[in-house]
C-alpha cells in the first residue's frame, strides 16, 4: 500500500488536538465501536463508488470522526453517551457529504477520485467485503435504490436501534433538509423486509473491517503500462509538430462520424469491482466487436427498421430509437449468422442478419440483477437455443425440471461466453423441461447457484422457491434459489405449467408452497402452491395449484395483474373441489401462515380454525371461502375455483 496518506487501520492514533479527558474518552469509544461505525459508513456511502473505494472511504471517514468540529446531537433526540452521539453524527454527516453530487457536476458522471478527500491509496490490490448470498444481494440492491438520507435513516433504525424521532434528529443535525421524508421511506423498507434484515446487515457482505484482497486485472495493467509508455514516446515525437502547426477545430461535429463511434464498451474485469451486478457490468464480447460496418447497420435498423424487417417486441417495451450511446454487449457470428446485442439502460436489443433478412428483438431489462442479467438468448434455431452468459458465471449446466433426481448435465461455453445449443421447451405435456443451472463466481457470492428457464424472451426467467412455513409462529420465509431437493420437487410439477406464466415479458417466477394438508378418506398429503410470474414491466400473474406425490398438479385458479403471492400480497387463501378415493366430493381450502381460521359460505357452510379446511359438499356446489388473519382482517379467496374438479 502506498500513497500520500496511508490507511491507518488502528483508530487509536494520537489526536492532533492534544491530550484531554473528553477527547481520550471519545477516542476510546471510537476504538470500541470502530467496526460498527465503519459498517454504518460503508452502507450509507453510494454503491456507485464500487466496493473497493467504499471500503477505503468508510475507514477514512470513521478515522476522521473524532469530535472537535462536529457537535453532539442534543440528548433528547439521540440516545447514548455524548461520545456515541458525536461519533455517530460525524460518520453519518461525512458519508452523506460523499453522496452529494458536486455543484455543476454532470448528472450520471462519476466524480474524480480527488473529490473524495484524504482517501487511503492502494496500488495493485482490490479490497472488498466477503461475498454473501442471495439475501445479502437483495438487501444491498434495496438499499442502493433508496436516497442517501433514507439509507442512513434505515441504518439508524435497524442497526443503531434508534427510534424514528431519534433518527430524524441525527439526520437534521447532519444537514438533511427533509429528514421526515427520509425516515418515512426508511420505515417503509423496514416494514417490507421485517426483522430478518438486522441479521443480514451484520453479515460479512457488509463488514468493511474484514475485507478480502485480490489483484487487479494483471493483463489489463500490463497493457496500460505499455500504452502509457507508447503515449509518452508519441507525445515527445509530435510535440514539435503540434507547436508549429495550428489548426482550428470545427465548430460542428462531423456529420459523417459513424453511428458506432459513441458505443459504450465495458472492460473485462469491471463486473468484479462494482455493487451493481447487471448488464451495465458486461464487457463487449464477440469476434466482430470492431466491425464498424456491422455495428452501424445494427444501429441504423434499430433507429428506423426498414420495410421487411422482422421486429419482435416484448409486451410493454418501447420501440423508440437508441439513445446517443448504448452499451455494446456482443457482436459476432453465431451459427454462421451475424448477431449484435445492445443495452441502453432500460432495454436489451438484439440485431440479427441471416439469409431471410434482418431481424430486431427488443425487451425490457431495467431492473436486472446478478441472476436476471446472467444470460441472453443469442440464437433460436431448430428447437435449440444458444445463450450468451454473463462474465460472472463460473459454472453452467442444463437440468431437466421434470426429473428432479437426475443430475444436471455440464454445458460447454466458448471463451466469448456463447453456450452450446440447449434444447428448447416446446410445450405439450411434461416430458422434458430444460432449464439452465448456473453458478456465480465466488467474487460475486460464494456457493450461489440458480435456475433460469426459457419462456421465449430475450432473457430466460429466474426460477425461485419459497418453502412451507415452519411450525409455531416463525418469521415469513423469503424466496430462495430453486436448487434444493424441496424446490426441485415443487418445480417438477410447476414447470409443466410455465407456458401459462406470461411469455417473453416474464422476469422471474417463484413457486411458493404456502400450505400443506392431509386429505380426507385416505387421499394422502397435499401441498398448496402459488406460482407467481413477475414481468419486467411490474405486473404479475399467479397460478394456484394443489399437488400430491405421484399425481399431476390440479390447477385451482389463475389470476392476472395481481399483487397476490408477492412482496405486497403476502396473505392468500384459495378453494377447490376434489373427489376422494372413496368417491366423495369435498370442498378443500387453505390459507397462508397468517391465517387463523377459514369460513365457508354458500350452499355449504362451515368454519374451521387453522390454515386448512375439508368439508363434504355435492359436486359443483356453489361456495366461497374467507379467511381471518391474526390481525383480525378478513381475506377473500383469490380468483375462483373450477366448477368441477379432478379425480384422484
Amino acid at each position: 500500500m502506498e500513497g500520500s496518506r496511508p490507511m491507518v487501520l488502528s483508530p487509536l492514533s494520537r489526536s492532533p488536538h492534544g491530550p484531554g479527558s473528553r477527547l481520550l474518552y471519545a477516542e476510546r469509544k471510537l476504538a470500541e465501536r470502530y467496526t460498527e461505525l465503519v459498517r454504518l459508513a460503508y452502507l450509507v456511502l453510494p454503491a456507485s463508488l464500487g466496493r473497493h473505494r467504499r471500503v477505503l472511504a468508510a475507514h477514512s471517514l470513521v478515522q476522521r470522526s473524532l469530535p472537535g468540529v462536529t457537535p453532539a446531537v442534543p440528548a433528547p433526540r439521540s440516545p447514548g453517551a455524548d461520545a456515541d452521539r458525536s461519533l455517530r453524527l460525524a460518520v453519518v454527516r461525512a458519508a452523506l457529504v460523499q453522496c452529494r453530487r458536486p455543484r455543476l457536476w454532470p448528472e450520471g458522471v462519476r466524480p474524480p477520485r480527488l473529490l473524495v478527500p484524504r482517501l487511503p491509496v492502494v496500488f495493485g490490490l482490490r479490497l472488498a467485503p466477503r461475498s454473501g448470498g442471495a439475501e445479502e444481494m437483495a438487501l444491498g440492491q434495496a438499499l442502493s435504490d433508496l436516497s442517501a438520507p433514507a439509507r442512513a435513516a434505515f441504518l439508524l433504525l435497524r442497526v443503531e436501534g434508534l427510534t424514528a424521532d431519534h433518527a430524524r434528529g441525527v439526520l437534521e443535525a447532519a444537514g438533511v433538509a427533509d429528514a421526515r421524508v427520509a425516515v418515512r421511506q426508511a420505515a417503509g423498507l423496514d416494514a417490507s423486509l421485517g426483522a430478518a434484515a438486522a441479521a443480514v446487515l451484520t453479515s460479512d457482505e457488509f463488514d468493511a473491517c474484514t475485507p478480502r484482497a485480490h489483484p487487479t486485472d494483471l493483463v489489463r495493467r500490463r497493457r496500460r503500462l505499455r500504452l502509457a509508455a507508447l503515449t509518452v514516446l508519441a507525445g515527445a515525437l509530435t510535440a514539435g509538430g503540434l507547436a508549429a502547426v495550428t489548426r482550428s477545430a470545427p465548430d460542428t461535429p462531423d456529420v459523417h462520424e459513424p453511428r458506432s463511434a459513441g458505443l459504450i464498451r465495458g472492460g473485462p474485469g469491471a463486473w468484479a469491482d462494482t455493487s451493481r451486478v447487471d448488464f451495465t457490468a458486461w464487457p463487449a464480447r464477440g469476434d466482430r466487436v470492431r466491425d464498424r460496418a456491422l455495428l452501424d447497420r445494427a444501429l441504423a435498423v434499430w433507429a428506423d427498421p426498414p420495410s421487411g424487417t422482422r421486429v419482435d417486441r416484448a409486451p410493454g417495451t418501447p420501440a423508440d430509437p437508441p439513445p446517443r450511446a448504448p452499451r455494446l454487449l456482443y457482436a459476432g457470428s453465431v451459427g454462421g449468422h451475424a448477431v449484435v446485442v445492445f443495452h441502453d439502460g432500460r432495454r436489451l436489443v438484439r440485431y440479427g442478419e441471416s439469409g431471410t433478412g434482418e431481424r430486431l428483438a427488443l425487451a425490457g431489462a431495467d431492473d436486472a440483477d446478478v441472476t436476471t442479467a446472467a444470460a441472453v438468448v443469442l440464437e433460436e434455431l431448430g428447437g435449440a437455443v444458444r445463450y450468451l452468459l454473463a462474465p460472472w458465471v463460473a459454472e453452467s449446466s442444463v437440468r431437466d425440471l421434470a426429473r428432479p433426481n437426475a443430475p444436471a448435465r455440464p454445458l460447454s461455453v466458448a471463451r466469448d461466453g456463447v453456450t452450446a445449443p440447449v434444447p428448447r421447451w416446446t410445450g405439450g405435456g411434461c416430458g422434458h423441461r430444460p432449464a439452465l443451472q448456473l453458478r456465480s463466481s465466488p467474487a460475486i457470492a460464494e456457493h450461489h447457484a440458480f435456475l433460469l428457464a426459457d419462456l421465449g424472451g430475450l432473457t430466460p426467467a429466474h426460477l425461485t422457491y419459497t418453502p412451507l412455513p415452519g411450525h409455531g409462529s416463525p418469521p415469513a420465509r423469503q424466496p430462495r434459489e430453486a436448487t434444493g431437493p424441496a424446490a426441485l420437487a415443487a418445480w417438477r410439477q410447476a414447470g409443466c405449467d410455465l407456458d401459462s406464466a406470461g411469455g417473453p415479458a416474464v422476469r422471474a417466477v417463484n413457486a411458493w408452497d404456502f400450505a400443506e394438508q392431509d386429505l380426507p378418506d385416505g387421499g394422502g398429503h397435499a401441498v398448496w402452491t402459488c406460482t407467481r410470474a413477475d414481468t419486467w414491466r411490474g405486473p404479475g400473474g399467479i397460478t394456484v395449484s394443489l399437488r400430491r406425490p405421484g399425481s399431476k398438479a390440479q390447477v385451482v385458479t389463475r389470476v392476472r395483474s395481481t399483487a397476490a403471492c408477492g412482496r405486497f400480497g403476502r396473505h392468500v387463501v384459495a378453494r377447490t373441489h376434489w373427489k376422494s378415493p372413496r368417491g366423495h366430493w369435498y370442498v378443500l381450502a387453505a390459507g397462508s401462515r397468517g391465517v387463523t381460521s377459514l369460513t365457508l359460505t354458500g350452499e355449504v357452510r362451515a368454519t374451521r380454525s387453522g390454515h386448512t379446511l375439508a368439508v363434504r359438499a355435492p359436486e359443483g356446489a356453489s361456495t366461497e371461502v374467507r379467511a381471518k388473519l391474526a390481525s383480525g382482517e378478513r381475506l377473500p379467496e383469490v380468483g375462483s375455483a373450477p366448477s368441477g374438479g379432478t379425480r384422484p
